[in-house]
C-alpha cells in the first residue's frame, strides 16, 4: 500500500524514534501493508543503535526499537518509497544531494502532516528535550496515519 521513509541528520535520534511511533501507532490501528523505516542523510551514525535517551523516551510510551542500526539514505530509494518525511531544513538540505530532484513531490517536513508547514522538529540531540521532541514526532505522525488511512498521503 504505502512505503514511508522518515529521514534525520544521523538516524539515532528522530528518525528512528518517528519510524517506530508510527509502527505501534499502525498496529494498534489494525492497519497493515504499510512499509516504515528510516535512515540518515549523514554517514555519521552508521551501524550505531538507537541513541540511549531517545531509546528512553520510546520505553516511555511503551514503544520498542530493539534491533535499529543506523543508515544512510540512498538515491536508488526514490523509486522504492512512495513518502519521504525529513525532521527539519538541514535535512531537507541534505536530502538534495541525495535526491537532486524530487518530480514526484515525495519529499516532506514531518510537522506538515501535524498541520504545522515550514516547522521543523527540534533535533534533541543538542537540546536533550526528547519529550518535546517525541510529542511533535507523535503529532506529525497521528496526522500522517489519518492520512493514510483516507488513502491520501502525499
Amino acid at each position: 500500500m504505502v512505503k514511508v521513509m522518515f529521514v534525520c541528520h544521523g538516524n539515532i535520534c528522530r528518525s528512528p524514534m518517528a519510524e517506530y511511533i508510527l509502527k505501534d501507532l499502525l498496529h494498534r490501528e489494525g492497519m497493515t501493508g504499510i512499509t516504515v523505516a528510516s535512515s540518515a542523510v549523514s554517514r555519521e551514525e552508521i551501524g550505531n543503535p538507537v541513541y540511549p535517551p531517545a531509546r528512553r523516551e520510546l520505553a516511555r510510551h511503551g514503544i520498542r526499537c530493539d534491533g535499529h542500526h543506523a543508515r544512510q539514505l540512498t538515491a536508488a530509494e526514490y523509486g522504492q518509497y512512495d513518502l519521504f518525511l525529513v525532521m527539519d531544513t538541514s535535512n531537507l538540505r541534505w536530502i538534495a544531494d541525495i535526491f537532486p530532484d524530487d518530480p514526484d513531490g515525495k519529499i516532506h517536513r514531518l510537522l506538515e502532516y501535524a498541520g504545522r508547514p515550514g516547522e521543523d522538529v527540534d533535533d534533541p540531540w543538542y537540546s536533550g528535550d526528547f519529550s518535546t521532541a517525541y510529542a511533535d514526532i507523535l503529532s506529525g505522525c497521528e496526522g500522517l496515519a489519518d492520512r493514510i488511512r483516507q488513502g491520501r498521503w502525499l
